[in-house]
This record gives structure tokens, C-alpha cells and sequence, in this order.
């Protein structure tokens, strides 16, 4: 796969990736509501430096699975496909009052101001801990990695999923930094949700049948 086409593959994939629901969405939320725009900013940063710590094992970890194993690469296809087909029916099935909303308001309540080095490692440490994002990344890396791919490809797509992590949750910030907005992101939420949903669905089902070269 030549580097526009898996540039285009893995923005179409993590962009909804990154729009889901999920730990980092409601920490950036919180602190953006609690603490102001600028703690939102912070902190969006520090998710996206957490991206480095998955998308560096998941890309030359994998790389060598591929290079010797491709009965462990269809293995990770299947987990991954499976985990985004589990996370577009989370999606599709979400309510109008969901318990992400609740607990995100629960702490708000508790949200504590904090410098911008503490905003971006709290944000740093969300994404890096994550346990369910090695799947994930593994996944995603299995659609571009080939055993000849370029060490300068690996570095441009996780530049650039960082990059699109960055952007997404800086809108989030700016969006949530408006009171009318906010409002109508309440209430159109799960809707959101369930668009995102079936598209994340449909995501796992191609890396599912995507045939191992």
C-alpha cells in the first residue's frame, strides 16, 4: 500500500476512532467544562502524546508478526475487528441519558484546577493506560504494515494519527467552550453516538474480510 492511500485509510478509521465515546473524551470534557478552554487544550495535548506510546509497540511489534507469522496476524485482525465491532453496537445502542453523561457530571463536581503540565500529563497518562487501545492500534496497523514498508511511512502515519487526535479534541474544547453549544451536544449526543456507531461497525467488518497478503 503506497503512503497516500494508507494516509487516507487510517484517517477514514481513526477519525471515528477518535470521535467515539471513551475515557479521553469525557476527561477533556471534564476539564474543558471544570477548569476552562485552556485546561481543555492542555489536556488534549496530552492525550495525543499518549497516542506515541501505542502507535510505537503496536507499529514495529507488529511489523515483525507480519514478517513471520501470518496466523498470528489474521488472530489480531479478528480481535481487532471484533473490539470495533463491540464498540459501533455500544454506539448504535446508546440512549439519550447514557451513563457516560452521568459519570462525566459526577466529576465535574470533583474537577480540580491544575497547571498546564498537570493537564497534559493527566491527559498523557489517560490515553497511555488505556487497556483497551493496544487492541485497537494493533488492528489498525495490520490494514498499512507490510514487511518492506519504509521506517519513514511507520513515522508519518503516527505523526499524522496524532495529529488527527489533536485536532478532533481541540474542536471538542472550542465546541464545549459555548454555552449554547454545549447544550444542543447534550442533547444530540447519542445520536452522535449511533451514527459513529454504524460506521465503526462497518470499519470492523472490512478489517475482519480484508485478506492477508
Amino acid at each position: 500500500m503506497d503512503l497516500l492511500s494508507g494516509l487516507l485509510l487510517i484517517t477514514s478509521i481513526h477519525v471515528l476512532a477518535a470521535a467515539s465515546p471513551g475515557p479521553d473524551f469525557v476527561l477533556v470534557s471534564q476539564q474543558t467544562l471544570a477548569n476552562g478552554k485552556k485546561s481543555g487544550f492542555m489536556c488534549s495535548i496530552g492525550i495525543a502524546l499518549g497516542l506515541s506510546i501505542h502507535i510505537i509497540y503496536s507499529a514495529f511489534g507488529l511489523a515483525a508478526v507480519i514478517a513471520n507469522s501470518i496466523t498470528a496476524l489474521w488472530v489480531i485482525k479478528i480481535l481487532g475487528g471484533c473490539y470495533l465491532l463491540y464498540l459501533g453496537y455500544k454506539g448504535i445502542t446508546a440512549k439519550a441519558n447514557n451513563q457516560a453523561d452521568q459519570s462525566s457530571k459526577q466529576t465535574l463536581k470533583q474537577a480540580t484546577k491544575h497547571s498546564s503540565a498537570k493537564s497534559i500529563g493527566i491527559g498523557f497518562l489517560c490515553n497511555a493506560l488505556n487497556p483497551k487501545a493496544p487492541i485497537y492500534f494493533v488492528a489498525l496497523f495490520t490494514l498499512v504494515l507490510s514487511p518492506d514498508l519504509p521506517l519513514s511511512h511507520l513515522i508519518i502515519y503516527g505523526l499524522w494519527m496524532m495529529i488527527i487526535q489533536l485536532a478532533w479534541f481541540s474542536t471538542v474544547v472550542m465546541l464545549l467552550s459555548r454555552p449554547s453549544i454545549k447544550e444542543k451536544f447534550k442533547r444530540l449526543g447519542h445520536w452522535i453516538d449511533r451514527i459513529l456507531g454504524g460506521a465503526m461497525i462497518i470499519m470492523g467488518i472490512k478489517i475482519i474480510t480484508t485478506r492477508v497478503n
